[in-house]
């Protein structure tokens, strides 16, 4: 496919044609049978209490209400064998006014798991002035569940202020005790100096 001059003899000027290009063919996205089979026993289980959010090949996300969230993560320990939580993050959404609370769950005992990371994800309310603790921004830690995400929470409450009930050490990881501002890792944060 290159491109073609010729020279249109009525006016005698050079045209110059353009390359036909490949249509590439679009090919259906298959969901991956091992994958989608964990997802299956999730939604079998809890039904309309979760959504998939994705799958993909050694990816699939889980959503579910921080109600719930607890039972989910104790049936995909017990039931797909996913034994630890590789990180804990969270992510801000000021206009919706929520906080996501993400949890990447690996297996290091089930060689079928050990390229899959399991996402479970719940949303939470986000307080604008927050009083950790004391208002609506948390939900049940996982902390029995999955002994790995200690730290994570830990620091997922105070950089974002998300209140984990039932966590063991609901305290300052990395700030000082005495922090009076708002969680550093909320969009409305302010960076003095900037």
């Amino acid at each position: 496919m290159s491109s073609e001059t010729t020279i249109d003899e009525k006016s005698s000027e050079t045209v110059e044609t353009k390359p036909e290009i490949a249509k590439k063919e679009i090919t259906p996205v298959v969901e991956p049978k091992f994958e989608k089979s964990l997802a299956e026993k999730v939604v079998s289980k809890f039904g309309t209490i979760v959504t998939i959010g994705f799958i993909k090949p050694n990816r699939i996300r889980i959503n579910a209400k921080k109600e719930n969230i607890l039972d989910v993560a104790t049936f995909i320990r017990d039931e797909l064998n996913f034994d630890h939580a590789e990180s804990v993050t969270g992510v801000d959404y000021p206009k919706s006014k929520e906080i996501e609370v993400v949890y990447h769950l690996g297996s290091y005992t089930e060689p079928q798991l050990a390229k899959q990371v399991l996402t479970l994800a719940t949303r939470v309310p986000r307080e604008d002035i927050p009083n950790p603790g004391h208002d609506s921004t948390r939900m049940p830690s996982l902390r029995d569940v999955f002994y790995s995400v200690e730290f994570h929470e830990r620091e997922c409450f105070e950089m974002l202020g998300v209140y984990f009930d039932g966590h063991p050490d609901n305290r300052r990881l990395l700030l000082p005790e005495d922090w009076a501002d708002i969680p550093p890792f909320r969009k409305d944060f302010g960076i003095k100096g900037r």
